[in-house]
């Protein structure tokens, strides 16, 4: 991808949360959310970031849009240093990403009809526009996103979670941005909903011409839509490749077993395959282990991935970080 333009990059970032202030320094405890992703998001693209919960998926998204200030490392935005934006100049560029979230219901306000939460961003970035004008462009939103120009003045709390999800989409698009950040945008849907919300975005990206980061655990979710993914644990990244590298090729463990968990429709299959469950829970973020921090949970764990960081290793379209495993190499 190197002749695509970059849209946002990132370098090193990290995003630690105080949570006591001590008088000593070694009794400071800090939550390590992200700490030191590098990634590129190129235009055009769909980015599938996945993990299980607690992994530090969501803090990435937020701070990748400077909704929570990143504690260290680069983050730019069409080549513009975005850390170094100030509060009137962020506010400007803001038209141009915005974000998806998770609860549909909580991030629309409830005293407001659906016209109003999707003219929001209208209202706020263009006020140069009529009335005539604004309701015109939020009903070939609606349109858009599969809802009908008669609901437009009814509350949130009478539509479904799907259909709340719809109107959070169209108050994205509203301003017709280069990248949306997607957070979880089905996980909290039933199962056939998501599968339509997948759709439409994935359409809408085809037809606006959009980016799309996709936060995800489920990894049936982001194979369906994503053109790269990155695999996160704890706040760091184990493997970085192109959609079919890593689903048909996957090298580092935590991949495999994430892959090996995603439910099968046929019967046989779903009893036949080779489950890899991983030992014990999720460390702690404040005290991560030494080394890999992958290593507690590990199959393939050895001495020497206690005593050494991971280095990054593969080819061009497929990255892997671990201590000793290398593309090509025998499967551990």
């Amino acid at each position: 991808m190197d002749n695509k333009e970059i849209l946002l990059s990132a370098r090193d970032l990290k995003v630690h949360f105080k949570i006591n202030k001590h008088i000593l320094p070694s009794k400071r405890k800090v939550v390590k959310a992200v700490d030191g992703i590098d990634l590129d998001v190129y235009r055009g693209e769909t980015l599938g970031v996945v993990g299980e919960s607690g992994c530090g998926k969501s803090t990435l998204a937020r701070a990748l849009l400077r909704l929570i200030e990143p504690t260290d490392g680069e983050l730019h935005w069409k080549g513009e240093n975005m850390r170094a934006l100030g509060k009137n100049a962020l506010a400007q560029r803001r038209r141009e990403f915005q974000m998806v979230f998770q609860d549909p219901s909580a991030c629309l306000n409830p005293r407001l009809t659906i016209s109003e939460c999707i003219a929001e961003p209208l209202l706020t970035h263009e006020p140069q526009l009529s009335r005539k004008e604004v309701e015109a462009r939020v009903i070939a939103m609606m349109d858009k996103v599969g809802l009908l120009a008669s609901q437009r003045n009814r509350y949130p709390h009478e539509f479904s979670g799907g259909q709340c999800q719809r109107v959070g989409i169209a108050r994205a698009l509203i301003l017709k941005p280069d990248l949306i950040v997607c957070d979880e945008p089905v996980s909290a849907l039933d199962v056939s909903i998501q599968a339509q919300v997948i759709n439409l975005l994935d359409d809408l990206k085809q037809e606006m011409g959009l980016t799309l980061v996709m936060i995800a655990h489920d990894l049936s979710v982001v194979r369906h839509i994503s053109d790269r993914v990155m695999v996160m644990y704890l706040g760091k990244p184990m493997e970085v490749g192109a959609y079919n590298k890593v689903f048909d090729d996957a090298q580092h463990p935590y991949t495999k077993a994430l892959l090996s968990a995603v439910p099968i429709a046929h019967p046989t299959l779903a009893r036949n395959r080779d489950i890899q469950l991983l030992p014990g829970d999720l460390p702690s973020p404040i005290n991560p282990p030494s080394g890999c921090v992958f290593r507690t949970r590990c199959p393939s764990a050895t001495p020497v991935c206690g005593q050494q960081k991971p280095t990054r290793s593969g080819q061009p379209d497929h990255h892997i970080f671990c201590t000793h495993t290398l593309l090509g190499s025998p499967s551990l």
